[in-house]
């Protein structure tokens, strides 16, 4: 592992830290522009226009190759399948709704790759398992088919807060996840079960809404002093934690002095054991 990657089950060098693009509209290319000049090098996206530009982000990467000299080979791109009930109908559909949901799984990955102007993506992920296991699965084996043929190198999912379901996944996945994203916050106990299973099964867990749901620990005393100790921020000290046991928060800033803030964090020196064991206390570890 180096100070800025990790190497997942599917042997592919993963940023620690990892940039979210969701909600950021019109601003999105200048802000994806500026989130890896700043030094971000994984980008965080998902085909539905209801929450993301992901065709901005496409014009982000032509920009940054062709202006800024960073190919697209030295970013990691992640993106996602959002199925129906999670799209808005009034905005234009990655895919035919009433296509079979195989086939939506095809034309939503052409429309990835058309909008982000790339002939591969990094990461696939299922944005949400389906109402059932077996749609799930007909979703997750449909993207195998793209790992296959070499078009996608790693899968995961996001939004899935069921031990037993990500089990379940795993146990009938040909390619094994390699990251499973969710909302870490106090309601879902902080995934303890789930990132259990992750340690287990080498599965990295990408954290989102990390700040924003955990106010009450970004204000706890001991992350105060740690941050006052290492002259940064308690959003700087909670990231180098959650690094620290493990896993790759998303920071979705629009903020350039934050961008350095959570990037400078890589560079730190781990937390000590002590503190790690307290930290682990308020997450329920």
């Amino acid at each position: 592992m180096s100070a800025t990657t990790v190497t997942t089950n599917a042997g592919i060098q993963m940023p620690r830290l990892i940039y979210g693009t969701a909600w950021k509209k019109e601003a999105t290319t200048q802000l994806v522009i500026k989130a890896v000049l700043n030094g971000f090098r994984g980008i965080d996206t998902a085909c539905q226009p209801k929450h993301y530009r992901e065709d901005l982000v496409g014009q982000a990467l032509q920009d940054l190759q062709t202006k800024h000299n960073i190919p697209r080979k030295d970013l990691f791109i992640q993106t996602k399948f959002t199925s129906i009930d999670g799209q808005d109908a009034s905005k234009p559909l990655p895919y035919d709704p009433r296509a079979p949901l195989s086939a939506q799984v095809r034309q939503s990955f052409a429309t990835s790759l058309q909008n982000l102007q790339t002939d591969y993506i990094d990461s696939l992920v299922l944005h949400g398992p389906e109402s059932t296991h077996e749609r799930t699965m007909e979703v997750y084996h449909e993207c195998e088919k793209f790992v296959d043929e070499g078009r996608v190198k790693q899968l995961g999912i996001s939004n899935l807060y069921d031990i037993n379901g990500l089990r379940k996944l795993y146990d009938s996945a040909r390619h094994k996840p390699s990251v499973i994203q969710n909302r870490f916050h106090s309601e879902t106990n902080f995934d303890h079960e789930i990132r259990q299973f992750c340690r287990e099964k080498n599965i990295f867990y990408q954290s989102f809404w990390t700040l924003t749901a955990n106010p009450d620990i970004l204000s706890h005393s001991l992350v105060k002093q740690l941050a006052q100790e290492r002259h940064g921020t308690s959003a700087q000290v909670f990231f180098r934690f959650l690094m620290d046991i493990g896993l790759t928060p998303l920071t979705g800033t629009t903020d350039e002095k934050h961008m350095k803030e959570d990037l400078q964090v890589l560079q730190w020196q781990s937390l000590d054991h002590e503190s790690v064991a307290k930290l682990k206390k308020l997450i329920h570890d």
